[in-house]
């Protein structure tokens, strides 16, 4: 590298990867759908996640977002300027505005702010 004036910076760590991994728990729920999301009804299996918007350069906002697996349409989502669990339960709760099917299974990547949630006949 001296040779040809290369120059590597050093990188930061980046403080959110850091968080996410001192926050997992030990707890791993069983892997019931081994990753068939499409062999389903609609209604029936529910996708989840949390994404990071970066806006105004140096601004942070999140997404979490609730889809159907089978018919790829958004139940429910909402955005916060803050990462807790009160926006993801406010997305969840949008979920009772749709019949879901009595079985119906909620998968997510069971990162540090998953919940865990079991669905009843309303």
């Amino acid at each position: 590298m001296k040779k040809f004036g290369l120059y590597c910076p050093i990188r930061k760590a980046n403080p959110y990867k850091r968080m996410a991994k001192a926050m997992k728990t030990s707890h791993v729920s069983p892997n019931k759908l081994k990753r068939k999301f499409k062999e389903g009804n609609p209604n029936q299996i529910l996708l989840t996640d949390i994404t990071y918007l970066t806006y105004d350069l140096n601004q942070r906002a999140y997404l979490s977002g609730i889809k159907d697996a089978v018919t790829n349409e958004i139940h429910g989502y909402k955005i916060s300027k803050s990462l807790d669990m009160k926006f993801v339960e406010d997305s969840m709760n949008q979920l009772y505005n749709i019949t879901l099917d009595p079985n119906a299974l909620i998968n997510s990547d069971q990162g540090f702010t998953t919940l865990h949630m079991h669905f009843n006949d309303a």
